[in-house]
């Protein structure tokens, strides 16, 4: 299958649940034509209280433009709701695409979860935990059958470890030493989205992984830049050991000098293209499909 050009993507925003009067929207980004095609649920980042589903615009055109189904998610937050109305959701939205799977040429069984900074968290958290009742408390008429597992993950930059990224935040806070724009944010996000730190180790990846919970460990893919401030890279190297251990396979990928959300801040560059490569790459090796020549 040789890649798609971007006048060959059709977008348009479709309800998938509504919360009260108003509905949950998400943006599908599909290439034209029959399929069969991967099928990513992608959920955007701002400290899990901040960002809309228009935020990766950029990088869902590119991975449709690339033979991808993208469906970018909006999802509660703060001060609306806090954790875990936004894990329901994103749970709700997943079965949501596999009940719609077949009409976009799409193979349900092979849906995958991509993320960045929180949104990572949030999807890697749903991927782990896809029976989870809190998650799976929303009903899907006529899904009844229909589950959030997910065949693989992808994470840009993620907050992996909520508790360890908070208290990292804090102590560099506390230093005295200047404190970085970006470093200073994500505290008072932290605390609405959560509450407080019971619950950023409850539900936490890391600490998920190193109490020994049964969760499914489908195959992931981490993408971060080796100067990143925001998202510390022990954490990620914690939970990539934990994901091993327990029987996962997970590769990371490192981009050399490239700091927090390269990607979209740094459209043009050489490293965004490998990233972006990297990822459709892998969705397409992970969901069964053909991989596009290069």
């Amino acid at each position: 299958m040789a890649p798609h050009t971007p006048d060959d993507i059709l977008v348009e925003d479709i309800a998938y649940q509504r919360q009260g009067d108003a509905p949950l929207l998400l943006r599908l980004y599909r290439p034209r034509g029959p399929g069969p095609f991967p099928l990513l649920a992608e959920v955007h980042g701002g400290a899990w209280c901040r960002g809309d589903r228009l935020d990766e615009d950029r990088l869902n055109c590119a991975l449709a433009a690339r033979g991808i189904v993208v469906a970018a998610l909006d999802f509660r937050m703060p001060p609306q709701a806090a954790y875990p109305a936004s894990l329901a959701d994103i749970n709700l939205a997943v079965r949501w695409l596999k009940a719609q799977a077949a009409t976009w040429g799409c193979d349900a069984a092979g849906l995958g979860l991509m993320g960045l900074s929180s949104g990572a968290h949030q999807a890697m958290l749903t991927a782990m935990r896809p029976h989870d009742p809190r998650y799976a408390a929303l009903p899907l008429e006529g899904g009844e059958g229909l589950d959030a597992r997910a065949a693989f993950a992808v994470l840009c930059w993620p907050v992996i470890d909520p508790l360890g990224r908070y208290r990292y935040a804090r102590e560099w806070q506390d230093s005295g030493r200047p404190v970085p724009e970006t470093i200073g944010r994500v505290l008072p996000d932290h605390l609405r989205y959560w509450g407080g730190e019971d619950a950023m180790a409850e539900g936490n990846p890391v600490l998920a992984l190193e109490r020994g919970e049964a969760v499914a460990l489908p195959p992931v893919l981490v993408l971060q830049g080796d100067a990143d401030l925001v998202h510390p890279r022990a954490q990620l190297e914690r939970f990539a050991q934990a994901y091993g251990r327990a029987g996962g396979e997970i590769a990371l990928q490192w981009f050399e000098g490239e700091a927090e959300g390269f990607v979209n801040k740094k459209p043009d560059a050489p490293s965004t293209a490998r990233a972006i490569d990297a990822i459709a790459h892998f969705v397409h090796q992970r969901s069964g499909s053909t991989v596009p020549a290069p």
